[in-house]
């Protein structure tokens, strides 16, 4: 920078010399410029002709090569992490021509554009939401489908393990993919699985089956992340489009005529297969009903052991994990297959361990009753599960299981790092003033010789004042650094699972280390049991008001009211705007009133500081480890 400055210092003396030589040579005479033999005229000095200097203008510095520090600045510091792609596909790269001449995404080009962080224009990805549209309406709602298949589960915004997906899946051309369902939310890149899954829609329309999944609604995609990443990657035209979109996905899949394929299970209302025929999927699911059940129900925990559990009798039981639908029994899975005459309930909509889950075989062809797939591996990025998809070909049943791949990390509501550290830094300074405040100022001392060290009632009233006077400035900062407090804590407990009170083997992290996406959490998670439990209360149809949502740090999944039940009353005065810092600041400062009667704790440190201040002497240096 200073070899900089220095070369621009220099060149700006060069043009003024410059132009100072030629004032002077242009006010000489053209007698005298041309007299004799170059003698001066009068005494005068002739000017010495600028040799050294350039004749052209100053160059601009900003066009000169960039410095050593200006190249080491803008170097990526790990340089075996590809940066993300910037570039966006123009028309002749986005799009194809297929035999018939028509117009195609460029699904190939897609594949490693997504794969590379890349985005494209939002006018492109509106066109593929538009065109899968008009092939999906032509669908029925219970699509039929011939072997060989490949049957896959959910997969939640994990892009890069739907691309392991198709490697164990195969190629496309060879066989056909029936997608379950749950394609976007609570992973990072759903926008870029839904695209990319669209676009081989198109393609292959005959090839690739989409279903619909509890997720793709309005209502989920508000409350969980999907809604927030369009918003973020593109905008609310693509999050819309994508909405009705998912009004047109079918909701049951039948392979080759044996095969039930649905997103959750069945329902009561749903006696034959003509049912489906006789319902309208083209709408947003509510909390009850055949499209509900179709997309939310599960398999009741004691799935063919239900003898004591189960009172007699009873096939549908409602759905206390889901807060809606039902828990089907193994005798209404039985008696659904031999009324169609079908083999068995092939479905998603649940993690497993291990991929997948076989449960309790039929009496009369001894064949699984329920088979569930789920097909995102280490889900939420704390699960540990491995993930499966079933292959189906020549009559033989085949589940390939796969692992997780490695995928860019997000901040949490896709936040930048400033954004997201702001309550920390904030913390520090509130920390700063209360540091300061510890420390007496000049004007505050007492000096108890002036008055020859008399100190009577008035200076005893005084003295009091004054320490008033520093306590309400320590409860002024104090109550500010507890708002911060609860913003840092918002921010770096920003996750959607819930923490294990009695879990083994928490590690608590020190008041001044700054945590990312749950980390506390994740370290109090050590196996699959461990995410479920954690992970449970978002399991269920949430209570949301889109009006009210969340617009701070969490995400409209993480510790809302709504989420956690009525009995919760920890939030129930939420403005109409939702929360927002004005919010929380008044919050935390009707908190802090409330407990001041009985010795808050902003108020208890208040008066611990004020009162061990010393009236006299000089105030103490403020050593490196002091703090407030």
């Amino acid at each position: 920078m200073a070899n900089k400055k220095s070369r621009s210092a220099q060149e700006r003396n060069a043009f003024r010399q410059i132009q100072q030589a030629q004032q002077a040579q242009a006010s000489i005479s053209p007698s005298q410029s041309q007299g004799g033999s170059g003698g001066s005229s009068q005494g005068q000095e002739p000017l010495p002709p600028p040799t050294r200097y350039p004749t052209g203008p100053v160059p601009d510095p900003d066009s000169q090569p960039p410095s050593r520090a200006r190249r080491e600045l803008a170097e990526r510091r790990v340089k075996n992490v590809p940066p993300p792609a910037t570039h966006r596909p123009t028309d002749a790269e986005f799009f194809l021509r297929d035999a018939r001449g028509e117009r195609m995404p460029n699904a190939s080009y897609l594949k490693d554009h997504f794969f590379n962080e890349g985005r494209i224009l939002e006018s492109h990805a509106v066109w593929i939401v538009r065109t899968v549209m008009e092939i999906l309406k032509r669908e029925p709602n219970m699509v039929k489908v011939g072997s060989p298949m490949t049957v896959c589960g959910d997969i939640h915004g994990q892009y890069y393990d739907l691309m392991k997906l198709f490697e164990v899946g195969g190629p496309i051309g060879d066989t056909t993919y029936l997608f379950l369902g749950d394609y976007v939310d609570r992973g990072d890149f759903g926008i870029e699985c839904l695209l990319y899954l669209y676009a081989l829609k198109i393609w292959y329309p005959q090839k690739v089956i989409l279903l619909r999944g509890n997720h793709e609604c309005r209502h989920l995609t508000e409350y969980f992340t999907f809604k927030r990443e369009c918003l973020h990657k593109y905008s609310s035209a693509l999050y819309e489009a994508c909405i009705e979109s998912f009004c047109t996905l079918p909701v049951a899949a039948l392979v080759d005529h044996k095969f039930f394929c649905v997103h959750g299970g069945l329902s009561p209302e749903l006696v034959t297969l003509e049912d489906m025929e006789r319902m309208n999927r083209f709408q947003e699911p509510g909390s009850r009903g055949l499209l509900c059940d179709l997309l939310w129900a599960d398999p009741i925990q004691a799935f063919g052991n239900e003898e004591g559990v189960v009172p007699p009798g009873s096939k549908f039981l409602p759905n206390a994990t889901r807060g809606c639908s039902y828990y089907y029994t193994y005798e209404a899975v039985c008696q659904f297959l031999e009324r169609n005459n079908l083999l068995t309930v092939i479905r998603g909509h649940e993690a497993q361990d291990a991929g997948y889950t076989m449960h309790k075989k039929t009496p009369k062809k001894h064949f699984p009753s329920v088979i569930t797939i789920f097909s995102a591996p280490n889900y939420l990025d704390v699960y540990h599960n491995r993930a499966a998809v079933l292959k189906y070909a020549n009559k033989n049943i085949t589940i390939r299981q796969y692992n997780s791949s490695p995928h860019p990390y997000w901040l949490p509501n896709f936040m930048d790092a400033f954004t997201w550290s702001l309550p920390f830094v904030g913390a520090k300074i509130t920390e700063m003033l209360l540091a300061i405040l510890s420390i007496c100022s000049q004007e505050e001392l007492v000096d108890g010789e002036g008055e020859g060290g008399r100190m009577d009632e008035d200076a005893s009233e005084e003295l009091a004042a004054r320490r008033q006077q520093i306590k309400n400035k320590i409860l002024a900062v104090g109550r500010m650094q507890k708002v911060f407090q609860l913003l840092r804590e918002e921010a770096e407990n920003a996750t959607e699972l819930v923490a294990d009170e009695g879990a083994a083997g928490t590690s608590r992290m020190g008041p001044d280390a700054l945590g990312v996406h749950g980390n506390k959490i994740n370290r109090s998670i050590r196996t699959f049991a461990d995410a479920r439990r954690s992970d449970l209360l978002n399991e269920r149809l949430p209570e949301f008001n889109p009006e009210a949502r969340p617009a701070v740090f969490p995400t409209p999944s993480m510790r809302v009211a709504g989420r956690r039940g009525s009995g919760d009353t920890m939030l129930t005065d939420i403005p109409p705007g939702g929360i927002n810092m004005e919010y929380l600041i008044k919050k935390s400062l009707e908190e802090e009133e409330a407990l001041e009667g009985e010795g808050g704790v902003v108020e208890r440190l208040a008066e611990r500081i004020a009162r061990g201040r010393n009236p006299t002497g000089r105030p103490a240096a403020l050593k490196r480890h002091d703090t407030a």
